[in-house]
């Protein structure tokens, strides 16, 4: 019997944090932490309600996943975002030591590949997971926002 647990399974998960950072007027992007297949950290964008520019996702699952582990490497785990990490959240990746970052929508300009940043060399990496849907609610976003100025 095939696994329920794919990777649009727990890109779901992420894009439900999405969703909840995009009611609280945040840039939606969604994260979980993924061992086994157990998720062990859930986050979202909390850059504007924290007043924080490290807030973004990846950093806040990083954080929640090293303390449910007890230990600050993420070896075994994988992280499943909706948005291409940014070259901030690339670096943190690498001293985590993650094993895999799997990824929705590509972001040409700010994404971390656009700036040539280096994951660990042991991280694999898997990007356009739901594409469609994970870029949908980050163009809707930004779009409201440029109508309502």
């Amino acid at each position: 019997m095939e696994s329920p647990f794919t990777h649009e399974y727990f890109m779901k998960k992420a894009l439900m944090e999405a969703e909840m950072a995009y009611e609280k007027n945040e840039v939606p992007v969604g994260a979980v932490i993924v061992i086994g297949d157990k998720i062990i950290a859930r986050a979202h964008n909390l850059t504007e309600t924290l007043n924080d520019v490290t807030a973004h996702a990846e950093m806040q699952a990083f954080t929640a996943a090293a303390d449910y582990l007890g230990g600050k490497y993420l070896k075994k785990c994988t992280l499943y975002v909706t948005l291409e990490p940014c070259q901030m959240c690339a670096g943190a990746s690498y001293w985590t030591q993650i094993d895999q970052i799997i990824f929705g929508a590509f972001d040409p300009k700010r994404g971390f590949q656009h700036y040539q940043t280096t994951l660990h060399p042991k991280t694999k990496l898997l990007g356009g997971v739901m594409e469609k849907e994970c870029s949908e609610l980050i163009n809707r976003f930004f779009i409201e926002k440029r109508n309502l100025n």
